[in-house]
């Protein structure tokens, strides 16, 4: 039995839609940043079972299709044929914008790659990940991580920007909504692709958003990491307001807050939001200013739950 951790990402440069559904290849290219709060556990054994089981949180679950190609490759590269019980605990809220699905499947691959026997590289791993959810290639590192797009299956695959952060960016995730999302990232991804006419706009910048971020980052400028991230969000959810039907993942707070975020920034302090499909927005921010940022959304949204995140670490093998 093997058993391993890996963590969620925001995407700073989003990944919204997929060229090639069956590959999970995406329109554009993406960059993240790995948290250190949020992370999901998965154990992996292969044995002489009938059929392969999931247990979700203590409960079996289906096997879904994106599990099953996971393992199907497993098995492949591997020679065998045994089947796995898979058992994995998310110490995050499921399919609510935060991630869960790229921390489960970047542990998924750690560990039923390790359980299979396999000595798998990093970038081999990525794409291995890939195959289960497309942001899942990026929780394979810690800190700043690049997805190249690729044009086939070997050349998409992350590699990390610069897993040691040694300056003070601060993100501060925001629940307002725990529950599940009523439409799942793929469906959302789908509706974009081919009813927005604005979509193609969307690739443009985003690809376009790459270089400047990845210059921001070696600046270490919280500030214009800040406005880029925001901005290319913004960019993004503007292809489900347009599609049609049209759709949204923001809440009423989620609005709110954005607001007061806004207000903030003309308070001297900077920060900005983001979020990916879900209501749930992250705020990127320098860490000596998180206490009055806090003080602020607090005074007009009372109660507010929140989770302080700084750089995350990579995947990583927690059994032999």
């Amino acid at each position: 039995m093997s058993l391993a951790r890996a963590y969620t990402n925001i995407a700073l440069v989003k990944y919204w839609g997929k060229r090639d559904v069956a590959q999970m290849l995406p329109y554009n290219s993406s960059l993240s940043l790995t948290l250190d709060k949020f992370y999901t556990e998965t154990s992996v054994e292969f044995t002489d079972q009938a059929e392969d089981q999931f247990i979700f949180e203590g409960q079996q679950q289906p096997v879904s299709a994106k599990l099953m190609r996971v393992l199907d490759d497993v098995r492949q590269l591997a020679g065998s044929q045994q089947k796995a019980q898979v058992k994995s605990h998310n110490h995050v809220p499921t399919s609510a914008g935060l991630a869960s699905s790229a921390s489960a499947f970047a542990a998924l691959a750690v560990a039923a790659s390790h359980a299979a026997g396999l000595e798998l590289s990093r970038r081999e791993l990525s794409i291995l990940a890939r195959h289960g959810s497309g942001s899942a290639s990026r929780s394979l590192y810690g800190g700043f991580v690049l997805w190249h797009a690729g044009t086939d299956d070997q050349s998409s695959f992350a590699e990390p920007l610069s897993e040691q952060v040694d300056f003070p960016i601060a993100v501060i995730a925001v629940l307002v909504n725990q529950q599940q999302k009523s439409i799942l990232s793929g469906a959302g991804m789908q509706a974009a692709v081919t009813s927005s006419p604005y979509y193609s706009a969307w690739v443009k910048t985003a690809e376009a958003d790459i270089s400047r971020m990845s210059a921001a980052i070696a600046d270490q400028d919280i500030a214009q990491i800040g406005k880029l991230a925001e901005t290319n969000a913004m960019r993004m959810h503007a292809t489900t307001l347009s599609a049609n039907p049209p759709f949204t993942y923001f809440a009423p707070e989620t609005l709110q807050i954005w607001e007061l975020v806004r207000q903030i920034r003309t308070k001297g302090l900077n920060c900005y939001l983001t979020l990916d499909a879900g209501p749930n927005p992250k705020l990127i921010c320098h860490m000596q200013d998180v206490s009055k940022i806090v003080e602020i959304l607090n005074a007009e949204i009372p109660n507010l739950t929140y989770t302080l995140c700084q750089p995350g670490p990579g995947a990583k093998l927690m059994t032999q």
